[in-house]
Parts: C-alpha cells; structure tokens; sequence
C-alpha cells in the first residue's frame, strides 16, 4: 500500500543528486579576476586575443590562476586583488584602446562542475552594490521623427516626379500636402502610394484646394517604437563598455522603459553622462586600399607609404577589422552623408544568391545627394563610420556595385548575426529617441555585503525555528518534514543556478517565504494523518489517505499563490519581477518535495511493514480519551 515503485525512487534519488551537483557552485565563492572584452565591434573574442593575454602577463610576471574563454569576453582569475589590479594595469597599457579591461569576479567552483554547466548565481546590485537607472523613451519623439523624416521624403519625390504642389506640413502625427488642381493630387497619390507604403493616406477637398492627409499605419508606429527602443538599448551597450563594468545589465522593461544596472560602479556623475551622450555616423569614399584587386582606387603602394607617414593631403588613414586581420584604408576627408540621412536599417538576405545583407534606407536629401555621389563611384568602395566622443571607428567598407539611391544594400557578411550587428549600430549611431531617467539607485558594497549577511541569517534563523517546531511537534514526521523542506531549498536554489538567475535582495525574501508556505504543506499531510488515526484507521491506511487526501488541499491553496506570482511577474518591475520568480518557482518545487520527497522517505521506513501498530506522529487526541 505505501511502497513506491522503483521509478520513483530512482526520480527522487537523481533530483536530489542534481539538486546538490548544481546548488555546490554557490558555495566556493569568487575569485578576484579581470575581463577583457572588444570595445569596437569588428574585433571579436577569440583564441588569438586569448593568445594574447597569456603573453602579457607572462611577461610582466603576473601568475593567473586559470584563464577561460568565453564568447563576449577573455576571463583571467587571480588568487587576490593586489595580483588582479597589477594585471588591470598591465593589460590595459598592452591592449591600449581597442580593448576593454575591467575588473571581476569569478567562481572558485571546480572546472568538472562548470564543464557541466554548474555555475553559481550572479548576485544582483543591492548584494553586490552598484548604479540602477530605470530610464523612460520618449516614444513621441521617435514618432514625430519619423514623421519629420517623411516630410522630407515626400517634398523630394515630388520635385523629381515635377509634381507642383502648393504646400507640405506636418501637424502633430499627420502631413498635410495641399495642391491646386485634381490632376497634380492625384499622381501625388500614386507616387506616395508607391514609394512610401507605411503612411496611410486620404484625400480632402476645400473648394479650390485639393489636399493630401498622410498617417503612419499602426503597424509602422509599432515597428517604429520597437526599432527606436532596440536602438536606444544598442547604443547603451556601447556606452557602457566605456565604464568598463564586468557584467551590465541593460534591457528592456515593458513597451517604453529600459533598465541600466551597472555592478560595481559608484560614480553615478560618470554613469550619467556616459548614457547621456551622443554619437554619429559619416559616409565618406575610399581614396585608396589593399584589400580588393578587382575594385578601383586598388593602390597597396600608396597605402604602404600612407602607414609608414606619408599621409596624402586631403585623406586620413583608418583601419577596419576583416578576415584574417586589420585592412588599413585611405580615406577622404570630405564627408557624403551623415547619420541624420539614415532613416532605418534592416538585416536580411539578397534574393539572388541568398548572402546575409543590410538593407539602408535614406530621406530624400540624403537619397538624392547619394544618387549624385554613386553615379560616379562604381566599383569603388564606400566607408561607413561610427564615430563616438570624436573617435571614429570603420564598421564597414563594401564595394559600391551598381548607382545608389534612397534604398541601397550592404553585402560582405559571414554570419546573420554580423547583419543583425551592423544593422543595430547603424541605426544606433544615436539615440533615436530622447531617455528620461526616472528611477535611480545606487548600492555601495559594503551595504550590499550587510544584505548578504541579514538574509542569510534571517533565512536560516527561520529555517532552525521550523525545525525545532516540527520534530518537537510531529517528532518522526517532523522529521521528515524538515528533510523534505531542505530538499525544497535545494531544488530551489539549484533552479535558480540553472537558470543564472540574479539573486536580489527581494529574492531571497522570497526564499524565507517559501520555506514557511512550503512547510503549510507538510503540516496539512501530518494532521490529515492523525485525523485519520483519530477516525480509527490502521496507521499504513492512515498513512495512505493522509498524502492522497490533503493534495487537493495542498494544491488548491498554492495554485491561487501561484496565480498571484505570475501577475506580479508580468506587471511588476525589476525587483518585485525577482521576488515573484523566486515565489513561483519555490511553491513548484514545494509541490514535489512535500508530497514526493517527505511520502519517500516515509514510505520507505514504514512501507515494509506489515504489522504497523503505531507511527511515530506525535500525540494523537480521541475525543472517548478526554473524558
């Protein structure tokens, strides 16, 4: 009757034994070490860069006690903080600017574990300290961007189509184009139809006017917010890398907000203006390269003389990142377009041979100063550059293939996610809508430490009162209640290692609740037991009944919990968002450990018994004994 199958033993066993191997991680503690990571985007991790720290720490005689890595990052662990900031220095002068080099912490877990992907909980910024920003979009402005930018594409289409009209203008979220006659209105409207899809439009009549009213479609307004809030989010990528913190955390939060959590960084001045600032893109043409015998302005001569300083009036000497190393370019001063021309970016594949491409779009001034300039320059190539805080960095140099207009594409990519890269950081050469920062905090360490500290101890305080109350009061029972609770933070934690999740301060209030509300499980199966025994049943059926009779009650009363910790999830913000996570998955962990754990173990100390005369439940009260 009380005896489980061998399955289910077996599943109690491994669960635990995964419980243990994955929760480990979180108590080697961490290791001074220091991260270096590309700060400009055509460099990558690798081997080589990889290589290349080896070397020079060996030959600044700095020991590491391990490096690894990673695909964003080269990591190099210490054994304290004096040998991790003498390896900061060194590696920051060797690098020089290309690179980023910031201090971090990394597990002491054994490699056997992380082969496996055990790794330890990060720990958000009220344990480990640092800045928070919550920071609004102003998505408005992006609209009325857009809508700027239409303007401007309108009047340009018309003037090359000879379409007279009387006057353009925007008013709020609509452009109102205004003509004299029927004729010139409507091949206005086939034109605009044409060209540009994404406006919806309608035609008014007021007397001798004629009038066109254009209105985004609610589909391009959501594409529109969607690109502006993921440009916004790439260019802070960017920006932070400046700060040189180990493991941001920027993402999007809801429809209009953006979280910034930087670890370790207490200069909020500094953080603000970082996030703050703006950058831009140029377009200029390739006088000369090396790199393509069969496009023009092929001179590697020039470019040999130009590296050894004989640098051309008129042009400068940049460097861009390609298959099998640094290409050095001659550029021209002279700038053809800047990144106000460029109105979206879009990765995706070319019909013909199917390569990963870029799609650019421009506004009219810009298309038409483009058509100008291409028509000349087939076979040449064209740089496009980011430049921030007036250093200008080479993205990309493609071939110019064909005369370019208001819609041209990049080619030259290995990868999707080069496209989706590049796409990104062309639309992200600023911010494309204006961020409010309305929510700020800032942790210093040494408060964080003191959180670790009082949750810990608050945890397991309540954890020891439990234990006392139980075995005190349920004696053997109690005792495997306990089991089961421990086996309940157990699974938790281990979920949570599993998932890399962060650790709050939130969060772990909300292990200390569930270790009470998984208790609230145990207590209704032990006194459903001993009504059963009250009622006269042998202790195996009371034993039986007590498990399957109290999971209705068990589970109804942590679905509602449940239900409530989904919708805080979903409505709330960043910390309630960690308390919630934490409380769902505790009372689904709560649900096995309870009911399959704690029946195990009692099962299997009580099951093989078939004269069982009394459990050891503690004192079961009879209504005829009080008499």
């Amino acid at each position: 009757m009380n005896r489980y199958p061998l399955w289910k033993n077996l599943v109690i066993v491994i669960s635990l034994v995964l419980g243990i191997v994955y929760t480990l991680p979180n108590f080697y503690g961490e290791a001074p070490a220091v991260q270096v990571s590309p700060l400009k985007t055509m460099l990558r991790a690798d081997a080589a860069l990889m290589s290349r720290v080896e070397d020079i720490l060996k030959q600044g005689n700095v020991a590491a006690d391990g490096i690894v890595l990673d695909p964003t990052s080269v990591k190099a662990r210490f054994g304290d903080t004096d040998t991790q900031l003498k390896a900061k220095d060194l590696l920051q002068s060797r690098l020089g600017e290309d690179y980023v080099v910031a201090l971090n912490l990394l597990s002491n877990s054994p490699r056997w574990l992380s082969a496996i992907g055990a790794l330890p909980m990060y720990l958000g910024l009220d344990l480990r300290g640092g800045v928070h920003f919550l920071l609004q979009v102003d998505m408005k402005a992006a609209l009325n961007k857009k809508m700027d930018t239409f303007v401007g594409d309108i009047r340009g289409a018309l003037r090359d189509k000879r379409i007279q009209y009387s006057g353009i203008a925007r008013d709020g979220q609509t452009i109102t184009v205004r003509f004299r006659d029927r004729e010139m209105r409507d091949k206005a409207m086939a034109e605009i139809q044409k060209n540009m899809p994404d406006l919806e439009l309608k035609t008014e009549d007021d007397g001798a006017e004629y009038r066109i009213g254009a209105t985004l479609k609610l589909e391009a307004q959501r594409q529109t917010e969607k690109f502006a809030l993921d440009q916004n989010i790439t260019t802070l990528r960017n920006r932070v890398n400046e700060l040189g913190v180990a493991e941001p955390i920027i993402q999007q939060q809801g429809a209009e907000r953006v979280v910034v959590q930087l670890p370790g960084v207490q200069d909020t001045a500094k953080a603000k203006d970082i996030l703050g600032r703006t950058a831009t893109l140029e377009v200029r043409m390739v006088e000369a390269h090396a790199g393509d015998p069969g496009s023009r302005n092929y001179e590697p001569q020039k470019i040999e003389q130009a590296i050894g300083g004989q640098v051309p009036f008129g042009t400068e000497l940049f460097y861009t990142q390609r298959e099998g190393g640094k290409e050095a370019l001659l550029l021209s001063k002279q700038i053809v377009l800047t990144g106000d021309r460029l109105t979206d970016a879009s990765p995706g594949f070319d019909g013909t041979d199917n390569r990963p491409i870029v799609s650019v779009t421009l506004d009219g001034q810009g298309a038409r100063v483009f058509q100008q300039v291409t028509r000349e320059a087939v076979k040449r190539r064209m740089a496009i550059l980011l430049i921030d805080r007036g250093k200008p960095e080479v993205l990309t140099a493609p071939v110019i293939q064909s005369e370019l207009g208001a819609r041209f594409q990049i080619t030259g990519f290995r990868s999707t996610e080069e496209t989706k890269d590049l796409a990104l950081l062309l639309r992200a050469g600023a911010l494309a809508a204006p961020m409010e920062i309305i929510e700020e905090r800032t942790v210093g360490p040494s408060l964080g430490a003191e959180n670790i500290r009082i949750g810990f101890h608050s945890t397991w305080i309540g954890f020891a009162v439990i234990t006392v109350f139980m075995i005190s009061y349920y004696l053997l029972f109690g005792v495997f209640s306990i089991i089961a609770l421990a086996a309940n933070v157990l699974f938790l934690v281990a979920l949570l290692s599993m998932l890399q999740a962060t650790l709050t301060l939130p969060g772990m209030a909300g292990i200390a609740l569930t270790i009470g509300m998984a208790i609230d499980a145990n207590v209704l199966i032990n006194e459903r037991i001993r009504e059963e025994l009250r009622n006269g049943n042998t202790p195996q059926a009371a034993i039986h009944a007590g498990y399957d009779r109290a999971w209705g009650t068990i589970l109804d009363s942590n679905l509602t919990t449940l239900i409530a910790g989904f919708f805080l999830f979903l409505l709330g913000s960043g910390p309630v968002k960690g308390f919630a996570v934490v409380l769902c998955l505790g009372i689904l962990t709560s649900q096995f450990s309870a009911v399959v754990v704690a029946r195990g173990m009692s099962n299997f100390y009580y099951g093989r018994r078939r004269k069982l005369e009394r459990i050891s439940i503690g004192q079961v009260w009879r209504p005829a004994e009080a008499k």
